[in-house]
């Protein structure tokens, strides 16, 4: 049987991740209570697993709310998440198995159909998949305070939904990475791996702080902020 805080758990994280609690909003304890049919004992308690992973931040006398990030935050996240899945993608290097780099050359060839423009494009889907691909990595590094600490940043994109974020050239920049760094894991090679990986957790970060900058929508053409535009200068984009 299912306990009580599991199930407030799941139910929390899964509305914070699909935006149904968006960055900012509060969580009060006994709207929660009432949302998931449960007292506010479990939910207090699901509550400080979700502050554990970075998804909820509880303030003295204020409560609870899913975090608002700041530039600077997002900063600071990525430069950690760069440190750990770098490191993750060394150890995973002389571990991996022929399963792993077998799927994770499947999952590539997915995410670059998923990817692809017109109706068919699914992002969502993408997501779910990148997850996937860097869950291979982690596992395969072997190092549970590793994955420890890395559950602590890699909550991030999700809640933020990157992939929407990308324009064409950042959703190409991120294929051609993960497919790199599936040939790095394939030639066992830990300082490529690692190399790869910091510069692809890099330009998710460029990605997301040129966004939170600016409120365009990153894959309109007329966007004047989009660094992708060969009509613009650096001067312009500099200021």
């Amino acid at each position: 049987m299912v306990r009580a805080v599991d199930r407030v758990y799941t139910r929390l994280r899964a509305d914070i991740l699909d935006g149904v609690h968006p960055p900012g909003a509060r969580l009060g304890e006994a709207e929660l209570a009432e949302i998931t049919g449960s007292s506010r004992t479990p939910v207090r308690e699901a509550l400080r697993r979700l502050e554990v992973e970075g998804l909820v931040e509880v303030l003295p006398h204020r409560g609870a709310r899913v975090p608002d990030w700041t530039p600077e935050d997002l900063e600071e996240i990525y430069d950690l998440r760069m440190l750990l899945e770098g490191a993750a993608a060394r150890r995973a290097a002389t571990r991996v198995t022929a399963a792993d780099t077998g799927r994770m050359d499947e999952l590539c060839r997915l995410m670059e159909e998923a990817v692809e423009p017109g109706a068919g494009q699914d992002l969502d889907r993408v997501a779910t998949l990148n997850a996937e691909f860097h869950d291979i990595i982690r596992a395969a590094a072997a190092s549970g305070r590793l994955v420890s600490m890395l559950n602590a940043v890699v909550q991030l994109p999700l809640v933020m939904r990157t992939f929407h974020r990308y324009s064409p050239a950042d959703l190409a920049r991120s294929s051609a990475h993960h497919r790199e760094l599936a040939a790095a894991l394939l030639a066992r090679d830990g300082t490529w791996a690692e190399s790869v990986m910091r510069a692809h957790v890099l330009a998710a970060k460029a990605v997301l702080l040129r966004t939170a900058r600016t409120p365009n929508d990153p894959n309109d053409p007329n966007d004047p902020n989009d660094p992708n535009d060969p009509n613009d200068d650096m001067e312009t984009r500099t200021g």
